[in-house]
């Protein structure tokens, strides 16, 4: 399950903002560093990183260059930060709808990471926590930083070591070795977008125009109705996909036969078909789909906004097979620490249904260890660990009655 983060406002930017699309906000805290380093957590295939907000936290922001204005998802942290409210505008979900959801623009917020320092930031602050991100990370998530630290620096993600690495435009040289390998990036409206060859069919490849997104945890997400051409493959797995602003997305998964980035073939991509009244499509940016961190994890990636391209070399998670929760349950996490976790959601006919999973039900232990001795992103491994592993369940239901369950997880595309 993924979060689909694409909205926009129903009022106009104001001017200030549009001419500070292309200034970069982070600068390096000593003027004299060239570079900086900034340790990130990946949880649920996510990038969290941690920062300070005008000299407080410290706070957990996801890492997400497919959002081009940072936001803060808690109206709470903000009032106790004293942020002031700036211009206010209504949300836009998917599909275009109306959430309901407002948010306001809050300007010259000092945000600093180890080593950088964005004096002042403009963030945007949802007036209600809808996406409840930490519930779904299962660490506590305070906001999202977007495309500023991107347009700010030479950004290297190291998957392996769990570290960014940020380099001073001016003075960076590119790495050198002939497995790495330059595709040029499309900067439009302050987020990324790379042109990748999608094979659909023996006799179909396209070149497929994609966000670049490390905020979306799926491989790769394509929208059918983005091109006359697309079609979906023949087999496919009805799902919800994901949480946005107004509401579950629906669609399915599939898989496409290939995908080329770079000089690099990845095969059989696990990849998102969102049902098109369920994708936000009011966008003047005319794009095919994303590419996530899924996907974006199995290379070495040198993210270079200043100079318009991306740098990737394969690591040690290249060849692992892109798979899909075999099991068919969402999990939340709660509690003060994030350790208790209920059933969200079960998908019709899937091992968890077959099993008598029920929305509300909090899990208890899985084979005979406590749930509370794992972290959710230990759980989502184990959903996606092995077809026909068995999974011994305790759960409690609402009533306060205990069951036990045998699940046998199911590759199903």
């Amino acid at each position: 399950m993924l979060v689909f983060l694409s909205f926009c406002w129903d009022a106009g930017r104001p001017a200030h903002a549009q001419a500070a699309e292309t200034a970069a906000p982070f600068v390096f805290e000593n003027a004299r560093r060239k570079v900086a380093r900034v340790e990130f957590a990946m949880h649920r295939n996510l990038l969290v990183v941690t920062g300070t907000l005008n000299g407080f936290g410290p706070y957990n922001f996801l890492l997400d260059t497919g959002v081009s204005t940072s936001i803060l998802t808690s109206p709470a942290l903000a009032d106790s930060l004293r942020l002031r409210h700036g211009q206010r505008f209504r949300v836009v979900g998917a599909g275009g709808l109306e959430s309901g959801l407002l948010a306001y623009q809050t300007d010259s917020v000092r945000t600093a990471l180890p080593g950088v320092v964005a004096p002042f930031m403009t963030w945007l602050v949802l007036s209600e926590d809808v996406l409840n991100l930490s519930g779904y990370v299962g660490v506590p998530i305070h906001g999202i930083l977007g495309s500023e630290l991107f347009r700010s620096f030479v950004v290297t993600l190291r998957p392996e070591v769990n570290q960014l690495v940020l380099d001073a435009p001016a003075t960076y040289r590119g790495p050198r070795g002939k497995r790495w390998s330059s595709i040029p990036l499309i900067l439009q409206n302050n987020k990324a977008y790379v042109v990748a060859g999608v094979q659909l069919s023996d006799s179909l490849t396209l070149p497929l125009k994609l966000v670049l997104d490390t905020g979306a945890s799926h491989a790769l997400s394509l929208e059918l109705d983005s091109d006359p051409r697309l079609r979906g493959p023949a087999r496919r797995l009805p799902t919800d996909l994901g949480r946005g602003l107004t509401g579950i997305v629906q669609g399915y998964l599939g898989r496409v036969t290939t995908m080329q980035l770079g000089r690099y073939t990845m095969r059989s991509v696990l990849t998102s078909f969102p049902n098109a009244a369920d994708v936000h499509r009011r966008t003047d940016v005319p794009r095919n789909g994303n590419v996530g961190y899924e996907l974006l994890k199995r290379f070495s990636l040198v993210v270079d906004y200043p100079h318009q391209r991306l740098l990737l070399r394969p690591n040690t998670q290249f060849r692992d097979p892109f798979e899909h929760d075999m099991c068919g349950v969402e999990l939340l996490a709660t509690g003060p620490d994030y350790r208790r976790f209920l059933v969200l959601r079960v998908m019709p006919g899937s091992p968890a249904a077959a099993a008598g999973l029920e929305v509300d039900e909090e899990l208890l232990s899985i084979n005979f260890l406590p749930a509370s001795v794992f972290s959710l992103t230990q759980l989502d491994r184990m959903l996606h660990s092995e077809d026909g592993r068995n999974l011994f369940l305790v759960l409690r239901r609402p009533d306060g009655n205990l069951h036990t369950t045998n699940v046998r997880l199911k590759r199903q595309i």
